[in-house]
């Protein structure tokens, strides 16, 4: 797919690293990884935790083969209240980018949106020159403290803000002007441009191609393989929806969010508390997943089964 869209960027997270892994073409990279682990040694769960971290990087590098952007590497959802533990698993994820010969430059490292999440992108950012990608972002708050905390880019969900308000709402369906979701990432672009932030507005998590429509002239979109072959079959002209003239001319306040604020503006919004749990446990269940994959293929011979 990659090869086929060329596009300039491309992302990974913890479920579709677990599909990939799956695929007879990556057994390479899984018995690399495999291999890699039993070689540092250690206890079982040390052995998979490197064996895991090792497959991340495998991918990235193959993706980085065929892009000349930046690839985004996940840290395990699992470390999404950790601020410690994200900042040194992205350093390690770093330092395996590095002993393939490729520069933190190529590399976007994706944090959940929490609020140690975001503290940990700050501390990324400021002290190590790692780029940090903020995923897993569903309300203002977040993109406000993400903006605050000076990371590099955000990745503010569509498709799954619209899954939510088709849920739990009357309405079952939404022109792309007034998709929710689409409307969350127009306010976060026109709060970044009207206030100068230099973090990269991402769109993400698209169900359908009116979101994107919706939001061209954001600054990046990240957009599924399915949804970049529906857009190649159209031929009508596309015209920017958002530009900075017209989010410096917008009438939004700024605001300043410390940890007390920023907890009780992100809690009074119920779908991005919602979606945001929901979230870090399927991108955890998936990284469970993934490490019994890698356990089975570690062990399981050494154990006679």
């Amino acid at each position: 797919a990659i090869d086929e869209y060329k596009p300039l960027d491309a992302t990974t997270n913890p479920s579709l690293i677990l599909a990939a892994a799956q695929m007879p073409a990556y057994q390479e990279l899984v018995d690399d990884a495999v291999a890699y682990g039993k070689k540092l040694g250690g206890s079982e769960e040390e052995q998979i935790k490197n064996a895991c971290d090792k497959l991340f990087v495998l991918f990235g590098a193959e993706i980085l083969k065929r892009i000349p952007g930046r690839v985004s590497t996940e840290v395990d959802a699992r470390l999404s209240f950790d601020k410690e533990g994200m900042i040194h698993r992205a350093r390690r994820l770093i330092d395996l980018y590095k002993e393939a010969g490729i520069s933190k430059d190529r590399v976007l490292i994706k944090l959940s949106s929490t609020w140690e999440g975001i503290q940990a992108g700050k501390v990324l950012e400021a002290e190590y020159g790692i780029h940090c990608n903020m995923t897993l972002l569903f309300s203002f708050a977040q993109a406000v403290a993400c903006a605050e905390a000076g990371v590099t880019l955000i990745s503010p969900f569509v498709g799954r803000i619209l899954d939510w308000y088709i849920a739990n709402g009357e309405k079952k369906s939404y022109e792309p002007s007034e998709d929710p979701g689409v409307k969350s990432v127009t306010k976060i672009y026109n709060y970044y441009k009207k206030f100068g932030y230099k973090t990269i507005v991402m769109g993400a998590s698209f169900r359908n191609t009116g979101e994107i429509k919706a939001l061209a002239g954001c600054d990046y979109l990240t957009i599924s393989p399915k949804l970049l072959a529906e857009l190649s079959k159209e031929y009508t002209k596309l015209t920017p929806t958002l530009s900075v003239k017209e989010a410096q001319a917008c009438e939004l306040e700024k605001i300043h969010l410390d940890e007390k604020t920023f907890r009780w503006h992100h809690n009074e919004d119920q779908m991005a508390v919602e979606k945001l749990s929901d979230g870090i446990r399927k991108f955890a269940a998936d990284a469970v997943k993934l490490e019994r994959m890698l356990k089975e293929r570690m062990f399981s011979a050494e154990n006679g089964k």
